[in-house]
Order: C-alpha cells, then structure tokens, then sequence
C-alpha cells in the first residue's frame, strides 16, 4: 500500500491544499517555508494570474483530439510573459522567471511535439510521465481536446485524477491548466468518471475565480 507522507516541501500551501482536497482527503500539509514562494509581477493586467494557487486559462477551439494550436499559441504568448516577471523563493530572494522555472505538460505525445514547435528549444515539454519527481515554480498543463467528441480514448486517460495530480503537484508557486471549458460537459457513466471529472471542474472554479 505504501507510506503516506502528510507534509509537502515543495508546493505552496495554495496549490497543496487544491492538491489536497482533491487527492488526499485533506490530509496533505504545507511545510512552513513554502509560504515564503510566489510569484512577482510587474504588469497583471494581460492574463490575471494570481501570485500562487491554482489558474484555469479557458481557450476555446473545435475538433482537437490529441493536438491544439489554439493553446499552443496560448501558452507561448504566456511564456512570453511570464519571462518578463520574477518571483521569490524559500529564502526570499528575488531572481528573475527563467525558462528552467517552467513545466509545459501535456497528456499526448502530439501536443507535446506541436509545443516544442511553437516555444524555445530551452523549454522544458513533456508527458505526466516525464516530469515525475520534478519541480518548478510553474506549471503549465495544456488539455489538449475539444470535448467529448474528439476524445482519442477513455475518459478515464484525460481526467485521470492521479496524473492531474503528479503534474499540477510539480509546481512550487503557481500550476496553470489551459484547457477549452466544453470538458467540464463531458458525460459521465459511472459514479467514479463523475468523480474524474469533477477534478477539473474544482480546478475551473478553484482557478477562476
């Protein structure tokens, strides 16, 4: 069954407790020092994202199944901006956002390939399975799929609740998903698909409001 260890050294207590409530039954715990970690920005007013917690970036696009150019092109104009910002560390030291503080995750292959075309090579890209073990002080997760329609397998891939779990928990300060809203919508068929997708729906109204 393995060991549950309750205290996180990595997220802050705004992303652990999201991380939390959703995965643990709200036994997870912040270390104290992780209080110390968020972002600094020197103009908010492009894309609002708050300087620690969870951000859902809603972008609206039609028959993507593994690959969108529409939050491709969405997360290079964030990236952009977030190269231009700083944030601060355990310590409190202030250093400028560097490409080395950013996760992009994307659950398909595709996805991955088509962001490597549209950010540096310095990025770092990849899969849930990738980044395993790792950390940043953001984390971009791109969805990828429109709706239901165009979902290339079971529900249960997209929304599994563990992989959003291992990539939102990579982030020390900020995890964002961008994702279209129409899978909020997607219909479930059994009680524990419902719960898959109610993960994303907490990180919707966790991250929007």
């Amino acid at each position: 069954m393995g060991i549950f260890l309750p205290k996180t050294y990595r997220m802050h207590p705004d992303v652990s407790n999201f991380i939390s409530d959703v995965s643990y039954n709200g036994r997870l715990v912040s270390e104290k020092e992780n209080s110390n970690q968020y972002l600094i920005f020197q103009d908010n007013q492009k894309f609002h994202l708050p300087q620690t917690g969870i951000k859902f970036i809603p972008v609206d696009h039609d028959t993507c199944s593994q690959s969108s150019i529409e939050e491709a092109q969405t997360i290079k104009n964030l990236i952009t901006y977030l190269l231009r910002q700083s944030y601060c560390n355990k310590s409190n030291g202030i250093k400028p956002i560097i490409l080395d503080n950013i996760l992009i995750v994307a659950p398909y292959n595709m996805q991955v390939n088509l962001l490597r075309t549209e950010l540096p090579d310095e990025a770092r890209i990849g899969t849930v399975d990738k980044f395993q073990g790792q950390e940043a002080e953001i984390v971009i997760v791109s969805m990828a799929t429109s709706n239901q329609e165009y979902l290339p397998r079971f529900i249960d891939f997209l929304f599994s609740k563990k992989r959003l779990n291992v990539a939102l928990s990579r982030a020390k300060c900020l995890a964002i998903m961008v994702a279209n809203p129409q899978l909020l919508n997607v219909q479930c068929n059994t009680v524990e698909q419902m719960g898959l997708v109610n993960t994303l729906c907490r990180a919707y109204y966790t991250g929007t409001i």
